[in-house]
């Protein structure tokens, strides 16, 4: 069973998963099993940042390292909840990471995400590290960059650009305050080729030894 929070052997579904060291833990029937804890990394920022832009460059360069992936390819009725933060949604992403971890190759969640969605899930305990890179702008670009998106994306409506630009600014206000704190890079004013190398060295400064790329 891949799934973390189902024991392989009873079948029991843990509200919590229990991590033991390098091991998953049943609490029904105390079975014990292997379990690679690798960390995450969610490129986030506001929507106009640059995540979109980047990530493909990152998965095509990153290959043979990580696994990077759109986080809103979830973001789908079922788990659009009411609730703040989104935590069905930001649980079901991480169970996902955790198990494509189970193959020895950490992800690259692209998306808008913060600590405070992430760190307090109870499947946080399946990654040994979050880390965060936010792509920022200011508000001039963030808000020229949302008005050429194609109209499917829903970007005229004044209310919403107004929300994602008081996002941004507190984002960029806490950035260093958060636990863990998010790395800020701001694409304003740089080439798309700077905003992927800045991306690229962040997830191989932060690689773990066993997930070393193999090339300079």
């Amino acid at each position: 069973m891949l799934d973390p929070t189902i024991c392989p052997r009873c079948g029991d579904r843990a509200d919590a998963p229990i991590v033991a060291g390098d091991e998953l833990l049943c609490a029904r029937c105390e079975h014990r099993w292997a379990f690679l804890r690798l960390p995450l990394f969610a490129l986030t920022g506001p929507s106009g940042g640059g995540k979109s832009t980047v990530g493909p460059e990152l998965a095509r360069l990153l290959r043979e390292d990580a696994v990077v992936l759109e986080q809103d390819v979830l973001w789908t009725g079922g788990l659009r909840d009411d609730v703040d933060g989104h935590p069905a949604f930001r649980s079901t992403w991480l169970r996902m990471a955790a198990m494509i971890h189970q193959s020895g190759r950490p992800v690259v969640l692209c998306g808008t995400v913060v600590p405070p969605e992430f760190e307090p899930l109870p499947e946080r305990a399946l990654f040994s590290d979050i880390h965060y890179l936010a792509l920022v702008a200011n508000d001039d670009v963030l808000t020229k960059r949302l008005a050429a998106r194609p109209a499917w994306r829903q970007w005229d409506d004044e209310e919403r650009v107004a929300e994602m630009l008081a996002f941004a600014a507190w984002l960029r206000e806490t950035a260093a305050e958060m636990r863990p704190p998010v790395r800020l890079f701001d694409t304003s004013d740089v080439p798309l080729g700077a905003a992927v190398d800045v991306a690229c060295r962040w997830v191989r400064e932060l690689l773990p030894p066993t997930a070393d790329p193999a090339g300079p």
